[in-house]
């Protein structure tokens, strides 16, 4: 399929994970993607697979997320995807009796006020055009408690989800979409690394996944494709939950 030829496509968070997942499949449904992360090496090194361009950027900054989507419309033309991935959880980030404000504004910086920045430099260039899909990464957590709680985590992805929900509407008579994507646990090096160390915590999180397995990065791309596409074209203001089975079980299979 090249549901995204002639489109281009901009995905933070992009050098690793889901981000490089979804940059994956975006160019090779023919979509252009604009690699955007911290890490440089990586990044550009994405870019260069992909025949894409790399943006190193602070998407906590509101210049460098104005920088990025006026950088991507000065080199191509238009911005039509824009996936708003990037995100952090510190092991800081733990229940709200152990959490200190430090890490409470570092999350939600990274987390929520990145995604916020985000739509605020994307929208103008979309809106200009009359066309857009915005897809901004939420969280199984916005929907279910978690008694092992990252709270600040939580509380981000459901503002991301509270803000998605706002902006679809707000927009969806202007041809601009905009989604949250759910993911639940992925097997993400980073996820992989954590749970290695502590084989009960993994172990107690993968007990409540009905499939009895956590996703792999290139299911949540697909996920992000199909919201991206215009096989999505009647879907905005949505949360979609690509979870397993996670948020609507009671009890799993034995």
């Amino acid at each position: 399929m090249q549901r995204f030829a002639d489109r281009v496509a901009l995905v933070t968070g992009a050098a690793s994970g889901i981000g490089a997942a979804t940059s994956r499949r975006l160019a090779s449904e023919g979509a252009t993607v604009v690699v955007v992360d911290t890490n440089a090496e990586a990044g550009a090194a994405l870019a260069t697979e992909i025949a894409g361009m790399f943006i190193p950027a602070d998407v906590t900054s509101p210049e460098d997320n104005e920088r990025m989507y006026a950088q991507t419309v000065r080199a191509y033309g238009h911005v039509d995807v824009a996936f708003h991935n990037a995100g952090i959880s510190p092991p800081d980030d733990d229940s709200i009796l152990d959490t200190g404000l430090d890490a409470w504004r570092r999350v939600q910086e990274v987390n929520l006020t990145s995604v916020y920045l985000g739509c605020k430099a994307a929208l103008p260039h979309m809106l200009e055009r009359g066309r857009g899909s915005i897809i901004n990464t939420a969280s199984f957590v916005a929907t279910v408690g978690a008694a092992t709680s990252q709270i600040s985590y939580t509380a981000s992805k459901g503002g991301v989800l509270a803000m998605t929900r706002e902006l679809g509407v707000q927009f969806a008579r202007r041809g601009v979409r905009v989604n949250a994507l759910s993911p639940g646990p992925v097997a993400t090096p980073l996820l992989m690394e954590l749970f290695a160390k502590d084989p009960e915590r993994a172990e107690r999180r993968l007990v409540h996944v009905p499939m009895g397995r956590f996703a792999e990065p290139h299911e949540i791309a697909a996920a992000v494709a199909f919201l991206a596409s215009d096989d999505a074209s009647f879907i905005t203001a949505s949360n979609f939950l690509v979870d397993g089975g996670l948020t609507g079980a009671y009890v799993t299979p034995l």
